[in-house]
């Protein structure tokens, strides 16, 4: 009896197992077999091309490619300022939703993931063109005070980008830390209070380290987001391709290695040097800020 409930409890599982295995472990796997091998072509070409096994050349060359590693550099850096401040803004504006009545809340809960909702290339579109010196609204705004602002300038297109990428996740991860703040106790604000504690040192007493599991959860899905941008940057190389190159991001490198050069094998490889930096750097920020609580 109790072999027989096993097995129907696993076997709710096993559409999530065949999705896994399917659109996950196999394409991952195929990467890494692709990644092993080099296509070499005779001549001009017209004696067709030959597959031969390349071991970890693919490897070695992402590895000392300066295009390639300067990318994730310039990526890793760029993370490190644009996470912590959406992180920021997301856990002030859960706060805030806190301290407001219910009813309240679930109003201006909406209007804050609305941007969420928009697709991302739809979202990247609208504010290139709020971006834009001939159309948008806020290059004309800065000759109001007196200063001359170019969103599209070598120094301002990481801003740019980050502005419009914190606009569009700070909803999401506001409401999943707004849902940790639910989950709290009542009691424990209460209690505070009557010993005197204020709304500020409540909430930083209390409320952050309560949904520190939140926060950690959000950094670890903006990390594995971060690292893999692509659509913004793409478009803003449309309208300032002598800022933006078509080697800005890794995934850029990636896309024009397999789609415009035609290298698919090493492609492959660079996804899968890719997907190594990504985990390490999801397991070293887990271990950094989660701790086991009492």
């Amino acid at each position: 009896m109790i072999r027989s409930q096993r097995w129907k409890g696993a076997a709710f599982t096993l559409p999530f197992q065949l999705g896994f295995v399917f659109l996950y472990l196999i394409p991952i796997g195929y990467a890494v077999h692709q990644s092993l091998f080099r296509e070499q072509r005779s001549g001009l070409g017209l004696g067709g091309a030959t597959v031969t096994f390349a071991g970890l050349d693919h490897y070695r060359h992402g590895l000392t490619d300066p295009a390639f590693m300067t990318s994730v550099l310039r990526v890793v850096l760029f993370a490190c300022v644009q996470i912590p401040v959406m992180l920021a803004l997301s856990l002030l504006l859960a706060l805030c939703l806190d301290a407001l009545t219910a009813r309240a809340a679930a109003r201006f809960r909406m209007l804050l993931l609305i941007p969420y909702m928009i697709p991302g290339v739809v979202a990247a579109i609208v504010w290139i063109n709020l971006y834009s010196p001939d159309v948008g609204p806020l290059t004309s705004l800065g000759g109001l005070f007196g200063g001359s602002w170019n969103f599209f300038a070598p120094s301002m297109v990481w801003p740019s980008i980050g502005n419009l990428l914190t606009w569009h996740g700070i909803g999401y991860n506001m409401v999943i830390i707004y849902a940790a703040l639910q989950a709290v106790p009542r009691e424990l604000f209460e209690a505070a209070r009557l010993d005197g504690a204020s709304e500020a040192r409540i909430a930083l007493s209390i409320k952050v380290p309560q949904v520190r599991g939140a926060l950690v959860l959000t950094g670890m899905l903006s990390i594995i987001q971060m690292l893999q941008i692509f659509n913004e940057p793409a478009l803003f190389r449309n309208v300032t391709p002598q800022t933006v190159s078509d080697s800005f991001t890794p995934i850029m490198i990636v896309y024009n290695q397999a789609f415009n050069a035609g290298n698919y094998h090493y492609a492959a490889a660079l996804s899968v040097l890719l997907a190594l930096v990504l985990g390490v750097a999801s397991f070293l920020f887990y271990r950094l800020t989660s701790k086991e609580t009492d």
